[in-house]
């Protein structure tokens, strides 16, 4: 070897741009490793010091993400200030129903700046019904320019795991969507971009309560054609809804809608879908809860989803159900959304926005998102 010359091996890896992750839990300890690969230098906010220990030490989060080697550019503290001072994005990734009261400890750090704020959650706000977005923005006071959200079918084990998937980053400023989708990719990880927040966030929290409707019917032994029934079902009250709230039906086609919808119904590793196969089970709400390691956001999310699609007149059997399931005034044998009708008279099949015909919206939303799969590998792309 050349005198002077240093072993791969032995380089230290460079430190680049600092970001920091809030919340070490499997998304965002996860994502925090997608930071981390795609080249920043990331510092996770811990609440227990054991876990900000074992990160910055060992690289690990056994609790949370059993077996995975996070990469040396990452640590954690559980000191606020320690964690956001010089990061030049900050994302958060904690349960919805805290958000506010993390956002008030995170304000005095944050109000002086234009640093980027991300939301990584899945979640409606129980006692406001605002998204996760609209609670940042009411807390920390700051122009919504500055908010996006990432959203798409993102298992936060496989992805760990570095199997390739995709994401949307959404922001009503492009350059603040553009500049966080480009520190958020790296050789498993590609992320797109769109302006449509409320779509973005909604598919997120939407597919959530179909997936716990999934595993209910799953709990309970049904087949694939009931879940399929219900998944295709699930789509169309996800589309209604979102797009009475002002989204666009295109992005609840894409990633962020139905490629989420998907990952989400069908893997084991889903928690929404693990507390809905319990419930089917015939555990009751309470001892679904007492079971689950970590929050399930569907469940929470389904009573503030009912009260937004009542305001603004739109039916929603599914997560009316589902509701119904938790409050434990239907057997979960019972749960089949796609078989009730108003009368026994044969309706359409509506598979968007009122319209009818042969299934072409899911065709082109599957071919959509069959062809942002493909050109992932082009970087920032739209959504």
């Amino acid at each position: 070897m050349r005198r002077g010359a240093l072993s791969r091996k032995n380089v230290a890896p460079v430190a680049g741009p600092k970001v920091a992750v809030i919340g070490a839990g499997s998304w965002g300890t996860t994502f925090g490793k997608i930071l981390a690969d795609g080249g920043a230098s990331v510092v996770m906010w811990a609440r227990r010091p054991e876990l900000a220990a074992e990160i910055t030490e060992s690289k690990r989060n056994s609790r949370y993400l059993s077996g995975i080697n996070l990469p040396r550019t990452m640590t954690a503290t559980t000191d606020l200030a320690e964690a956001i001072r010089g990061a030049e994005q900050i994302y958060l990734s904690v349960p919805s129903q805290s958000l506010r009261e993390n956002l008030a400890a995170i304000k005095p750090f944050v109000e002086h700046t234009d640093v980027p704020i991300v939301s990584l959650m899945k979640g409606v706000e129980k006692s406001t019904g605002l998204r996760m977005s609209q609670v940042i923005e009411q807390v920390l006071a700051c122009d919504p320019a500055r908010i996006a959200v990432a959203s798409g079918p993102n298992l936060a084990l496989e992805i760990a795991r570095e199997q390739p998937t995709a994401a949307v980053i959404s922001s009503l400023s492009p350059e603040t969507a553009e500049a966080v989708a480009r520190r958020a990719r790296n050789r498993y990880f590609r992320s797109f971009v769109n302006t449509d927040v409320i779509g973005t966030e909604f598919g997120g929290v939407l597919k959530n309560l179909i997936a716990v409707a999934i595993g209910i019917v799953d709990g309970v032994g049904y087949g694939e054609n009931t879940k399929a029934s219900i998944i295709t079902r699930g789509l169309v009250e996800m589309t209604d809804f979102a797009v009475a709230q002002g989204a666009q039906p295109e992005t609840l086609q894409g990633l962020a809608g139905l490629g989420d919808l998907i990952a989400t119904c069908q893997s084991p590793l889903s928690r929404n879908n693990t507390a809905g196969r319990l419930l089917g089970q015939g555990y009751g709400y309470k001892e679904v809860v007492a079971q689950m390691q970590q929050t399930a956001e569907g469940l929470a999310s389904v009573a503030p989803v009912l009260q937004l699609a009542k305001q603004v007149g739109v039916d929603m059997p599914i997560v009316q159900q589902v509701k119904m399931v938790l409050d434990g005034t239907m057997d979960p044998r019972d749960i089949a959304p796609h078989l009730t009708t108003d009368d026994d008279q044969p309706q359409g099949e509506r598979t968007r926005n009122d319209q009818t015909g042969g299934g072409g919206a899911l065709r082109r939303a599957l071919q959509r998102a069959f062809d942002q799969f493909r050109h992932g590998g082009r970087g920032a792309s739209r959504d």
